[in-house]
C-alpha cells in the first residue's frame, strides 16, 4: 500500500472515529441534555440527529414516559388517633430535565427514592387532618386530587417531575384496630338483629293475637247464623207437621205409629207392655180404635 493511500485510511478513519463521537441521536421516547466538563451547556434536547463535541461534550438520555411510582404500604395517623396502612401509587414523567438532572444526577432511582419521600410526607399531612372515616371513604377522591396537585406543584419546582396521577390501592387497619372496628362492628350488627327479632316477635304476637279475635268472631257468628237457621228449620218443620196434622189427623198418627213401629222392632231390646197399650192400637184395628 502507498503512503498516500495509507494516509487516505487514517485520516477517513479520524473522520469516522470523529463522527461516531461527535454524532448522536435522540428518540421520541427520550429527554436529553448536554454536558461540557459537567456543567449543562444545552437542555431539553429534541428527538433527532444532534451533533456534539467529540471527547469534551456528553449527552445524558433519559426516559420520557410515564412511570410508575409504587411505594411500600406505611403507617399514618388520622385527626382520631388512629393508625391506617395505606398503600399507595403516583403516575409521573420528566418534565424539566436541567432541573431533573441537578437534582438527581440523572439516577433514576434517586428520583424515585426523592419522589416517594415527598409522596409519603404529603399523604402524612393530608391524612393527619382527616378522620379515619373521611380517609377510608368519605373525603378519599377528593384528598387525592389535592395531595396530586400539591405533590406536582412541589415535584416540579424540586425535582423537574411532573405528577400525573396520585391513587391508593388499598387502605388497611393495624390488626388491633382491625379486631377492635370489627368487633364494634360485629356488636353493632347483633344489636341491629335483636332488635329486629325483637319486633318482629311483638308484630307477630299482635298478628296472632288478632287472628284469635277474627277466629272467635267468626266462630260465634257462625254458630248464631247455625242456631238461627236451625230454629227456623224447626220451625218450618213444625209448621208442615201441623199443617199436615190438620189436614188429616187420623192419617198423621197412622204414621207416626208405623214410624214408631219401624224403628222399635228393629232392634234386639225388649219392650214391656200392657196389650191393651196405645201402642198396639193400630196392630189390633186398622182404624185405630180400641
Amino acid at each position: 500500500m502507498s503512503p498516500k493511500a495509507l494516509l487516505s485510511l487514517i485520516v477517513l478513519g479520524g473522520v469516522l472515529l470523529l463522527a461516531s463521537q461527535g454524532l448522536y441521536v435522540v428518540k421520541e421516547t427520550e429527554r436529553a441534555i448536554k454536558l461540557k466538563f459537567g456543567e449543562v451547556v444545552e437542555a431539553d434536547l429534541q428527538p433527532g440527529l444532534h451533533w456534539k463535541v467529540p471527547f469534551i461534550e456528553v449527552v445524558k438520555r433519559f426516559d420520557a414516559r410515564v412511570m410508575t411510582l409504587d411505594t411500600n404500604p406505611s403507617r399514618f395517623l388520622t385527626a382520631g388517633k388512629k393508625y391506617v396502612i395505606v398503600d399507595a401509587f403516583a403516575k409521573w414523567r420528566i418534565k424539566d430535565v436541567r432541573a431533573y438532572y441537578k437534582a438527581t444526577s440523572g439516577s433514576r432511582l434517586e428520583a424515585t427514592n426523592l419522589l416517594a419521600a415527598l409522596l409519603n410526607k404529603g399523604l402524612r399531612d393530608g391524612i393527619a387532618g382527616r378522620t379515619l372515616h373521611e380517609v377510608v371513604s368519605g373525603e378519599r377522591d377528593a384528598l387525592m386530587t389535592i395531595l396530586t396537585a400539591q405533590l406536582n406543584e412541589q415535584t416540579q419546582v424540586e425535582l423537574g417531575i411532573e405528577v400525573l396521577d396520585m391513587r391508593v390501592k388499598a387502605i388497611d387497619l393495624p390488626e388491633d384496630l382491625s379486631r377492635s372496628v370489627y368487633n364494634r362492628m360485629a356488636a353493632e350488627r347483633n344489636r341491629e338483629a335483636r332488635e329486629h327479632r325483637s319486633q318482629g316477635q311483638e308484630l307477630s304476637e299482635g298478628i296472632q293475637a288478632d287472628a284469635d279475635r277474627q277466629k272467635v268472631v267468626l266462630e260465634a257468628e257462625a254458630y248464631r247464623e247455625a242456631e238461627q237457621t236451625r230454629g227456623e228449620g224447626d220451625a218450618e218443620a213444625a209448621r208442615i207437621y201441623a199443617s199436615a196434622y190438620n189436614k188429616d189427623p187420623e192419617f198423621y198418627a197412622f204414621t207416626r205409629s208405623l214410624k214408631a213401629y219401624t224403628e222399635s222392632f228393629r232392634q234386639n231390646d225388649v219392650l214391656l207392655l200392657e196389650p191393651s197399650s196405645d201402642f198396639f192400637r193400630y196392630l189390633k184395628d186398622a182404624q185405630g180404635k180400641q
